[in-house]
């Protein structure tokens, strides 16, 4: 599969035609052309370079259109993106104008004078209609153009042909303006590549392209670059700017042997990073690929207004012809040119590109304002598809709650807290489970292996162990049972770790998931957004699962669950609600639910490549505050998409009728025309300053969460 960028591409019609075109190729095939960012997609069935033959062809549809040469997203000024030639020949045509009219008297050098600043306005406009017609595309806005200004020649109408062609290119040239303004704002959220990598290789350090790296290389990032792949921080204490990625704007400080994303900025001192992925399988390659195809799945509204201009055109081509034609042979005082120069204006204010141009861009202005908040959607349709959302179920460990155990409380009989834990970290530490890691992790110590013998894991209870002379078991309730320890009457209640030392009761440690900071104002902002229902999923406890919903403020939670309990439970909640239903996970045993959901969102970054896949929408930085983002821009697009749709069709409906009845002349059809699809544009772009991005706190809340251990009776998640 081959891309490249298109340069000067800013006509969605021109777009699809040069797309069709392409396909027709014997060269190419599954040849696809995302306007939004002007890539050009396909697979070549030969192996020569075609990329001049492929330009050619684009040419003979858009002559400015060529290929870009090299792959920078810069943010460009309103001069550069101006059609400088086209305004130098539009300022030409009116010099020329004003000087017939104002100097010249005889009728035919007039005439010449008029038809020489006419072809400097319009000269390419009439030129695209032409070879359009011989190619049998003849219902597009340079066929209406052209039309409209050669019968008010015909009319004698001269400066007012010539003005409506001159208004028309400088709607178009604001347009163009418009449009690539906003493809480079859009644009700009896929410059996250880094252009080169410094590779160490002995003592000296190679620059290489991003491509070229391979796993287990040593890179250097210094101050101020860009991460360019996926690996394992080797230096210490390295703060980067992860907003290109993530979305939050607070700088990420990361330590020796953390994982490390591409995209990432260094801004603090020079990093040494061990490469984990090739380029197209790292983080930005990831992004850059699911921007660029997002709008290839389109919303039904894309596809309706794409259906519709087919239909509409040729429908209003057919009303001008009837309008110009019928009243002068049905009604005696009807004269032909009066209704012929009204058929001219209709045609103009028929045009539909305000619609064709302004409903896509929305979309995908949608997609950028989500991206930026490190949220990846894969489709425009899913934008869409967020306004319908109805339910929306969780997954709890990794989704609501971090999946990262801590001890939150230590009791000890004899009040050395300290002791016990010393003696609990002791027992756990030969166990990889994230429980007996916290508890290890809480000592923060070096562990002496060996004081510790007669390790003996109890499946299902816990572990028996000696430690310098003494026998500790460290577990579940039941644990303490089987050995005739007795317990005493305590306050805790969930995810304790009962500890004995020589068959006598010495303490308990409390070790708890916590549960994500943003997720109980998550919950409640949901149910402000019009969501019915809100649902937990997960194979934990019984008691732990009803404390974590209760806390949270979710409506109904079903526990205890094998990973393919939750398909079912998921199946048999949308078919009794019948509704729209998402669902947010982040593990492999989510992955079927994810890929069977109206929407599925996976946490990207503790997420598993399964789950990400599966998933219609990627939440990168794992902050499940960003659903609600999404939501929001999601209902904004949709209320801006309609604002369009409505506005222009009023408008063109209302400018329809009042040119029918010579209410209104070619310069308000030109604003019915050019006026409205800037309006509408312009109404697009404000989808990408929607919402500001969130700030999240720095405490987290605390749970009684439990996702299985040998304490647990219940080792699902």
């Amino acid at each position: 599969m081959t891309k490249v960028k298109l340069q000067n591409l800013d006509c969605a019609n021109c777009a699809a035609k040069i797309e069709n075109s392409l396909n027709e190729m014997d060269e190419l095939e599954n040849v696809t052309l995302n306007f939004s960012t002007s890539t050009l997609t396909f697979e070549q069935k030969v192996k020569d370079n075609i990329f001049d033959k492929i330009e050619k062809e684009i040419q003979k549809i858009e002559k400015e259109v060529t290929i870009q040469k090299d792959n920078n997203n810069i943010q460009r000024t309103f001069w550069q993106l101006l059609d400088k030639k086209l305004l130098a020949f539009t300022l030409l045509s009116l010099v020329i104008t004003y000087i017939s009219y104002n100097f010249i008297n005889n009728f035919y050098i007039q005439l010449t004078f008029y038809f020489i600043a006419y072809l400097f306005v319009g000269w390419d406009v009439v030129y695209r209609a032409v070879t359009n017609m011989v190619k049998g595309k003849v219902f597009d806005e340079h066929f209406l153009m052209t039309i409209a200004t050669i019968g008010a020649f015909a009319l004698g109408e001269y400066i007012e042909g010539i003005a409506v062609m001159m208004f028309y290119q400088i709607g178009e040239m604001f347009q163009a303006v418009a449009v690539n303004n906003s493809k480079d704002n859009i644009n700009s959220l896929l410059d996250i590549k880094p252009e080169f990598a410094n590779v160490q290789n002995g003592d000296k350090i190679i620059q290489k392209a991003p491509e070229e790296v391979e796993v287990s290389d040593i890179i250097l990032v210094k101050t101020g670059e860009k991460v360019p792949v996926d690996g394992i921080l080797l230096s210490n204490e390295i703060s980067f700017d992860t907003s290109a990625i993530t979305g939050e704007f607070k700088p990420k400080r990361l330590n020796e042997n953390e994982e490390i994303l591409s995209g990432y900025i260094n801004t603090s001192k020079a990093a040494y990073i061990k490469v984990t992925s090739l380029y197209k399988d790292s983080t930005v390659a990831r992004i850059i690929e699911l921007i660029e195809n997002a709008s290839l799945n389109k919303a039904k509204a894309e596809k309706f207004i794409t259906k519709f201009a087919k239909i509409y055109t040729p429908i209003v081509v057919i009303l001008a012809v009837l309008l110009a034609s019928l009243p002068p042979l049905l009604f005696e005082n009807a004269m032909f040119n009066d209704w012929f120069e009204r058929a001219l204006i209709f045609l103009v204010i028929s045009c539909p590109c305000a619609l064709v141009v302004s409903i896509p861009l929305s979309f995908f202005s949608a997609i950028g304002a989500v991206s930026k908040r490190g949220v990846l959607v894969k489709g425009a349709n899913y934008i869409e598809k967020l306004t319908e959302i109805q339910n929306i179920i969780f997954d709890k460990t990794g989704t609501l709650t971090h999946g990262v155990f801590k001890v939150t409380n230590i009791y000890s009989v004899d009040n050395k807290k300290d002791e016990l834990l010393k003696v609990a970290a002791y027992a756990e530490s030969f166990s990889t489970h994230p429980i007996a890691k916290s508890i290890v992790k809480a000592y923060n110590q070096n562990i002496n292996t060996k004081l510790i013998s007669n390790h003996e894991e109890l499946s299902g209870l816990g572990v028996k162990v000696t430690i310098e002379d003494k026998e500790v078991l460290i577990g579940n309730e039941r644990l303490l049972e089987k050995f005739n320890i007795k317990i005493p009457e305590i306050e805790e209640k969930f995810n304790v770790i009962f500890v004995s030392i020589n068959n006598t009761f010495a303490g308990y440690i409390v070790v708890s998931d916590i549960i994500k900071d943003e997720a109980k104002d998550v919950i409640s902002q949901l149910k402000s957004l019009d969501i019915k229902r809100t649902y937990m999923l997960t194979g934990d406890k019984k008691e732990v699962a009803l404390k974590v919903a209760k806390d949270l403020g979710i409506d109904e939670v079903k526990y205890e669950l094998l990973p393919q309990d939750k398909l079912s439970n998921f199946e048999q909640i949308k078919k009794q609600t019948n509704r729209v239903t998402a669902f947010v996970g982040d593990g492999i045993n989510d992955a079927p639910t994810l890929a069977n959901s109206d929407v599925g969102f996976a946490m990207g970054g503790v997420g598993s490549d399964l789950a990400v896949k599966s998933a219609d929408i990627v939440i990168l930085n794992d902050n499940i505050s960003c659903i609600t983002d999404a939501i929001k821009i999601a209902k904004k697009t949709k209320t801006i998409v309609y604002e369009n749709i409505i506005f222009i069709m009023l408008i063109k409906v209302g400018f329809l009728i009042l040119g029918a009845f010579a209410m209104i002349g070619m310069k308000e059809a030109i604003f019915a025309d050019v006026g409205v699809a800037l309006l509408a544009i312009f109404n697009s772009m404000r989808v990408l300053k929607t919402i500001k991005t969130k700030k999240i706190n720095e405490e987290p809340q605390q749970s009684s969460c439990c996702s299985g251990n040998s304490c647990c009776s219940n080792t699902s998640k």
